[in-house]
């Protein structure tokens, strides 16, 4: 599965739960748009962590990569080369 339906996927249903995949623009803000809060990042770097399986330093984690979907597309392709 490509790595764009994978974190659209869990992001829909672990913050959107479930609703359409429609109310997710690829670069709406997470934080911005309240779809996910401070608690949520974290549990979104434990799955990209697992899933993807890189390390996301602590110097990582911040909004360029990880508040949108095409940022956190961007940023876990940058880790996997």
């Amino acid at each position: 599965m490509e790595i764009r339906e994978q974190l659209k996927g869990f992001v829909i249903e672990n913050f959107l739960f479930g609703l359409d995949d429609a109310s997710l623009g690829d670069s709406d803000s997470f934080l911005e748009s309240g779809i996910i809060d401070s608690t949520g990042i974290l549990e979104l770097v434990g799955f990209v962590e697992d899933e993807f399986n890189i390390e996301v330093t602590d110097d990582e984690l911040v909004p360029d990569n990880f508040d949108s979907l095409d940022r956190l597309v961007s940023y876990v392709g940058r880790k996997q080369e």
